[in-house]
């Protein structure tokens, strides 16, 4: 039996961010068990959590979707960082958790939110047309709907598209069987209200359609739009179309983007692997 938690991310609304599994004490398990309890789970990602190999680092993590392993992920990096932390673990540095994960070493600070640095974005820069009409195919939409787009790819592969208002972004009806692979970010500015901006994550590649709240992509929005076409700090909402209530605080400082969000365990208990 391993120490298990299932943290709720991204919401001050309890059960309306997006969920988290975290086995703590991973060391020893095969990559076959990770999998195996990944898709078990059924959630967006699952978290194994094991003894650092860099000296850099507070902890080692390794991020599974109920298809594949990531080298990043941004709820499973803050959901992480909690229950570590929850669960007794003690940082190096006061005030800062040192994450190890395939994409490297991830920045935690401890706040009034736990927020991660943005780690640098692997792709960037324009869209192909040929790469975008496949994206307005995917999203069912005019290449004249789109506003801007971008490659923002921090590990997961995400695709920016900005449209035109939230109201655009939530009236979205994607076909999913156009995707192809493809993981598509989509933003729209908000005039009013507590949020600057609706996000919605599309895509083949997280094991479901729509991701109900998603760092790693608000991260790589923010590292494109913050300062530009969105505020320097702003509060992104993401999972209305399927009944969440996500809030994503981006914030730019210098050259550096931050990612925090609510962090809140709700299931603490022990797992058996089988093993």
């Amino acid at each position: 039996m391993r120490p298990f938690r299932q943290v709720d991310v991204f919401s001050p609304e309890p059960m309306r961010g997006n969920p988290v599994a975290v086995v703590h004490d991973a060391d020893g398990l095969t990559d076959d068990q990770m999998r195996a309890f990944a898709r078990w789970t059924n959630l967006s990602e699952t978290t194994f959590v094991l003894t650092p190999t860099d000296p850099g680092a507070d902890y080692r993590v390794r991020i599974f979707t109920p298809d594949t392993e990531l080298p990043f992920a941004g709820h499973p990096t803050l959901g992480t960082a909690h229950a570590w932390l929850e669960a007794g673990g003690v940082p190096a540095t006061d005030g800062v958790v040192v994450q190890e994960c395939g994409a490297g070493l991830v920045t935690v600070r401890r706040g009034e939110r736990l927020a991660f640095q943005a780690p640098p974005l692997v792709r960037s820069g324009p869209v192909s047309e040929e790469d975008l009409a496949r994206v307005v195919r995917a999203l069912r939409i005019g290449r004249d709907d789109v506003v801007d787009s971008a490659w923002v790819d921090n590990g997961p592969g995400w695709v920016g598209v900005l449209l035109e208002s939230a109201d655009a972004v939530l009236a979205l009806e994607p076909a999913w069987q156009d995707f192809e692979g493809l993981d598509i970010g989509v933003v729209g500015p908000r005039a009013d209200g507590d949020t600057a901006c609706e996000v919605r994550a599309l895509g083949a590649g997280m094991g479901v359609d729509e991701d109900p709240v998603t760092g790693s992509l608000n991260a790589g929005l923010g590292q494109w739009l913050a300062g530009n076409a969105l505020p320097t700090s702003y509060v992104a909402a993401q999972g209305t179309a399927i009944g969440r209530a996500g809030r994503v605080h981006v914030s730019r400082e210098g050259d550096d983007v931050w990612v925090a969000g609510d962090t809140v365990s709700r299931i603490v208990g022990e797992v058996d692997l089988g093993d």
